[in-house]
Parts: structure tokens; sequence; C-alpha cells
């Protein structure tokens, strides 16, 4: 299962007993601020397809890194992974640089603080996102053969078992959501 991503991305009614569980049972591996930079080729535009299919992403923080990620979709349109190829990169300016020849272009930055703790086979994160607000995001990081759709059912069972309340599940994305909106992109689940 390398360089494939499950994760789910959700708004919780009440994110407060997830901080407490993560507090005591978990182990803090990031604390960070992140600009996300979101591009696409002119040639091939990524965010004429809805929902979007590929993310290209430069991600400046503690770590910078690049991104690009090809979501899969079901019939109804609802993704439970991606491919995901993802390195650090020393100097962000010049991957704008060459970006900028190979005519890729910026297209919306997601500006964020993560908090992100391992706790048994997830990373969970809470984040705080300019103009939209917070989420949660479980990704699954165990490796081996698995079922994304189950794994999938089991991290939402997990936010429900925890007791955060409500969930409704982004299928869209954060750059998504700041480009078009956010009511429509959200289903409880």
């Amino acid at each position: 299962m390398k360089d494939v991503e499950i994760e789910i991305q959700v708004r919780v009614e009440n994110v407060q007993p997830l901080v407490e569980l993560l507090a005591k049972e978990g182990e803090l591996v990031l604390d960070d601020h992140q600009k996300d930079e979101y591009y696409t080729p002119v040639h091939r535009d990524y965010f004429a397809t809805k929902p979007t299919d590929e993310w290209l992403r430069v991600r400046e923080s503690g770590a910078n890194s690049i991104t690009y990620k090809n979501w899969h979709h079901d019939k109804d349109g609802k993704s439970n992974h991606c491919d995901e190829y993802e390195t650090t990169v020393g100097d962000v300016e010049q991957v704008r640089n060459i970006f900028k020849v190979l005519d890729i272009k910026p297209i919306i930055t997601v500006d964020k603080h993560r908090r992100s703790w391992n706790h048994g086979e997830y990373e969970v994160s809470i984040d705080e996102i300019a103009e939209l607000g917070s989420f949660v995001e479980v990704e699954y990081k165990a490796r081996g053969k698995v079922d994304p759709a189950a794994v999938t059912a089991e991290m939402v069972a997990y936010l429900k078992t925890v007791g955060v309340g409500k969930i409704e599940r982004n299928f869209v994305g954060y750059p998504y959501m700041l480009l078009y909106g956010t009511e429509d992109f959200f289903q409880e689940v």
C-alpha cells in the first residue's frame, strides 16, 4: 500500500472529547502553521473536474514539501483514498520558479494551524483553517492490503466512539471549499 493514503476530513459537533483522548493516550507529533499552495498545469486544469481528481500542493511549514494526489472516486463521486506522492523540498521559492517556467499556475492558498497525534493505527489532526474554521482529519497509518471503504468506516466509528457528536464528512478538501463555498460539500456520517 505504499503511496496510498486513506483519510477522512470532517467537521464535528464537539472536538473536546477527542482532544482530551489524544492528550491522554496519543503522541503529539506536530504543532505547526502550514501554508498550502495548490497549483494546476495550464494545459490540464485540475479544478475543472468536480469533484477534483488531482491535487498538486506545495506546503510551507516546519518541513516544506511537494505533494501530488490522485483521488479515486466511487460511482457517487465520493472518495475513500488516493495515490499520494510526496517529498520534502528545500527551497519553496525555487519550486515556484520551476512551476512558472513549466506553466503550472497557483490557484488557491490554504492557511492553517495543524496539531497532529499518533493514536493507534491513525494519525489524527485538528486543523484551524483561515476563513473555514475547525476540522478533524483521521488518516490510516498502518500498511498492508486493506479495503479503503472498510478502513473509512472504521475511522468514522472511531470518532463516534470518542463521543464527538454529529460528524459531517467533507469529500472535496479545503482548497475546493475556499474556492466554491462549504455547505454543499458535507454529508452527515
